[in-house]
Formats: structure tokens, sequence, C-alpha cells
């Protein structure tokens, strides 16, 4: 990569980042300031809900929860988006969520007291928690604001343990059109030394948006993941070096320094 300070770990790299185009950001400048190359080839995009009225008619009861659980930052977003825009959040209705992008979304809202597990980004760290545990949940009702679609661990478990589970879908996820070039021609040329895949959904819509034949072609590109669920759809995709990493932004950039620095 010309002009690029080759004392920097990441120096002369260039790293495929697939993360929605609005949330990828800070992982972009990160790459760029050890010294690599950030190509963007968002998988996943993410809009608001088309029909909002069952969104609009939970708000409206809002006060009936005790708690409300957001599913990441997107969910985060759009359901305060839609809730600021009719009402005032209930004084006495708690809030949780899991990862801490989602910690400094709620953060930056005005949350002072989120119930988040200090380490673990996915429902099994959240139900470890002992405000998940059963004599805590048991008979309360629990407001899950999350996108359409998505893993239905955390409801099932928490309603075998008494809670009374809501459904709040805030936004829509997509598979977005891109031209397949922007991965495949670099890979072509022996340039693209790296490929992020930040969630199962993301590593699907790659092989839909690529086709199998295409894909395969990115086969021998390096794919860090940041957990291990991902980390075996990579491996079923047909990808051959699948490097699971620490969560968040911080841990993809750790592992991507430790192999290549």
């Amino acid at each position: 990569m010309p002009g690029a300070d080759s004392a920097l770990p990441l120096a002369g790299r260039r790293i495929a980042v697939t993360r929605p185009a609005g949330q990828a950001a800070s992982l972009c400048d990160a790459i760029q300031a050890a010294g690599g190359e950030a190509l963007l080839f968002p998988v996943l995009a993410i809009a608001a809900v088309e029909d909002d009225g069952a969104l609009v008619a939970t708000i409206d009861r809002l006060d009936d929860f005790d708690l409300a659980f957001f599913v990441s930052p997107n969910a985060v977003e759009h359901a305060l988006a839609a809730v600021r825009g009719r009402r005032n959040w209930p004084s006495r209705l708690a809030v949780a969520t899991v990862g801490k992008g989602s910690e400094r979304a709620l953060a930056q809202a005005g949350f002072a007291q989120v119930i988040a597990p200090a380490s673990g980004f996915d429902s099994e760290s959240v139900l470890a928690l002992p405000e998940f545990a059963e004599p805590a949940v048991r008979g309360k009702r629990i407001l899950i604001f999350r996108g359409d679609g998505g893993r239905d661990l955390l409801a099932e478990v928490l309603r075998e343990r008494g809670a009374e589970v809501v459904h709040a879908t805030c936004y829509r996820r997509y598979r977005p059109a891109l031209d397949p070039a922007i991965l495949l021609a670099p890979a072509a040329r022996g340039e693209l030394d790296a490929l992020l895949l930040t969630s199962s959904e993301g590593v699907r819509n790659l092989v839909d948006m690529l086709g199998d034949a295409a894909c395969a072609r990115l086969n021998a590109v390096p794919v860090f993941v940041p957990h291990p669920r991902i980390a075996a759809h990579a491996r079923a995709a047909g990808f051959a070096t699948v490097i699971e990493t620490e969560a968040g932004d911080d841990g993809l950039l750790r592992a991507l320094v430790r192999h290549f620095g």
C-alpha cells in the first residue's frame, strides 16, 4: 500500500470489513491507524421497519414491563428513536443489553444503570447473570427490542424460568446489492490480506452475494471472527483459515496485529 508507514503493525495490509456501512467507521479507523487499508464491503444493511404498527402498540404499554432488553446497538438506536417520538421512558423500567457497543449506546442515550455481562456478548452470557436467574425473572414481564428474526434462545430460556417475554421488532436487516468485484478483484491480484466477518448472518449473506464459485476464490484469505458460532459458519462456507478473536473492535484489532505484526 503506497505511503504506508512500514513501522506500523498492519502496514501494507488490505483488510475487508463487512459490517453495515453505518457501523464500520470505528473499526476502519482503527485498522488505518495501525497502518492497514480498510476495504468496506458491507454484507448486511439496517433500516427501520416498514410497518411500525406493532412496535408503536408495544411502546404505548411500556409501563406494563419490568425489564427492557436491547439485543444490539441497532436495537438501541431504532427502539429509542421510536419511543422518544411518542413518550418518555418509564422511570421504573430497567434496561439490559449485551456487548460493549450496546452498553455505550445506552449510556450515550442517558441510561446510567444498565444490566449487562462484564464479558461475553451472546445470549448465554446474559442468561448467566444473577439478574436473569430463575428467582429474579419468575413472574416478570420482559420486553426484547430486536431486529427481524434473530436467535430465540434468550426468550426461550426466560420463559422456561417463568418470565413473560414479548418481542418488539424495531429494525430490519437486508442484504445490500454490491459489486462482488470490490472483493474479488483485489483477491485475484493477491492484494486482499484478511476478511472480517462479525455475524453468522453476514457469512450467509457473503456467500449469497458472491455465489459459491466466486466465494471459493476467497477461501485462502484468512477470516477473522469474534465468536465460535460465526467461526463454525465460516468453516462450513469453505474458508480454510478461520481465526477466532476476542469481542469488539479491540479484540479484532489485537488478533490482526498478532497475525500480521
